[in-house]
């Protein structure tokens, strides 16, 4: 089978490499149709992991079962599937809090907890940007879609990882109906939190970034931008609310935080998180922060090389702050949201600027890295994307929304690429 694999730093290559098959009796297969490149996978791929050379990337994956082990009893050859980025068994003490984020049974470090696809220090699993992928007990992991599932592919393969855990970001802020919260980050984590904070009734929410592409998918969505080449987020924020600051926010950027300039620096957002923020308000902590970055020192120091950063815990404490942190434990939240995507109440597909092949995972790889503009999230069809006759074309969601923006086509930026190509049709 084909495979996108790491070959080192800003390397990846499509390649044969052996078939993703059945190595136990809860395992199911599944043919991929549609996986996503997550903005996690960048640091692996800018060698600031311990990802190894050899191994295929991939953690939000989506596609056809096409077998299934003795032991599958609820999966069935045939069913469509979205496939949570924790490898989770279910019966751990972990999973059975629901913390299937920090699994013990799949993470082989008895030392550490958590497991994933294609992920660094998460288990030797392979990823799912192939076309075939293992799922380990299947009966557990995957979610099973409904009729709709082919025709909105776009939708519901974001539940493999960022929707859930852009919401997850909500959870930890304790985001509620008319609050005003405050998003670091417009990457495609940080539109899904805006997106969940908005979902959940939130009276304001402001979106900090200095991407001009992805702050106008916020705005596009309801979201206040900030450019942060032009304003300080804290200070707007405060001005906005007689100087108290949001009821709570979002730290969606992690330890690769950078200034407009491209000067890293890990605490950038988290204490700008901690200065918007009101007294006894919640953090929500969901961009990736590791005790190891073998680009670290370079880029900004050697304590920062050890996950060791200068966070103004002080002023947190004074403030009387809450802080929530780590993966999300997607399971927790994707069937409540893909019966959301089902019902036509959420359509997180409207952040996809690019639908490309398999074999086109290297340039994609190399544009998004570089946040060239309009690379806001870019979705790769290893076996073709699924869908009936009459499916895509080969314009881009931007170039469509565009073409909807001149002929005046009402609810563009909530449509995703097939609705959009529809309405142009008519």
């Amino acid at each position: 089978m084909k495979a996108a694999v790491y070959e080192g730093p800003r390397t990846v290559t499509v390649k044969d490499v052996p078939d993703a098959k059945i190595e136990h009796p809860c395992d199911i297969l599944v043919k991929i149709t549609t996986t996503n490149i997550c903005g996690s996978d960048l640091h692996m791929y800018e060698g600031r992991t311990s990802f190894e050379r050899g191994r295929t990337f991939g953690h939000e994956n989506l596609g056809q079962v096409i077998e299934v082990g003795k032991a599958v009893s609820k999966v069935q050859v045939g069913d469509w599937v979205v496939l949570p980025f924790n490898i989770a068994c279910g019966f751990c003490k972990q999973c059975e809090q629901g913390l299937t984020n920090y699994c013990l049974t799949m993470q082989p470090k008895p030392d550490m907890a958590g497991a994933a696809y294609g992920f660094a220090e998460m288990g030797p699993y392979q990823g799912g940007q192939a076309e075939l992928l293992r799922v380990p007990y299947g009966d557990f992991n995957a979610l099973r879609l409904g009729e709709d599932a082919a025709e909105r592919q776009l939708d519901y393969v974001m539940l493999a990882d960022i929707f859930p855990t852009g919401y997850h970001a909500t959870e930890m802020a304790g985001v509620k109906p008319g609050d005003q919260t405050i998003v670091y980050g417009a990457g495609p984590v940080g539109l899904m939190a805006a997106y969940s904070a908005i979902l959940k009734g939130a009276g304001r929410v402001w979106v900090a970034d200095h991407q001009p592409d992805r702050l106008r998918l916020a705005e596009e969505i309801g979201a206040i931008a900030i450019n942060t080449a032009e304003q300080d987020p804290a200070e707007a924020v405060k001005e906005a609310t007689l100087g108290l600051g949001a009821d709570n926010g979002c730290e969606c950027v992690g330890y690769q935080a950078h200034d407009p300039q491209g000067k890293e620096d890990a605490t950038l957002t988290m204490n700008g998180l901690i200065d918007a923020v009101r007294f006894t308000g919640c953090l929500g902590v969901v961009g990736v922060f590791l005790p190891e970055d073998p680009g670290g020192a370079e880029a900004q120091g050697e304590l920062e090389a050890q996950g060791k950063l200068p966070l103004d815990f002080g002023m947190l404490w004074f403030k009387g702050q809450r802080l929530g942190t780590g993966q999300a434990p997607v399971k927790r939240y994707n069937r409540a949201l893909r019966d959301l995507i089902a019902g036509g109440k959420a359509e997180p597909s409207f952040l996809v600027s690019h639908e490309l092949s398999l074999d086109e995972a290297p340039s994609a790889y190399e544009h998004f890295d570089n946040r060239d503009d309009g690379w806001t999230k870019v979705v790769l069809h290893p076996n073709g994307n699924g869908r009936k006759a009459g499916g895509s074309s080969h314009r881009t969601l931007q170039e469509l929304r565009q073409e909807a923006r001149a002929q005046g086509v009402e609810g563009r930026s909530q449509m995703n690429k097939q609705q959009l190509e529809r309405a142009l049709r008519r």
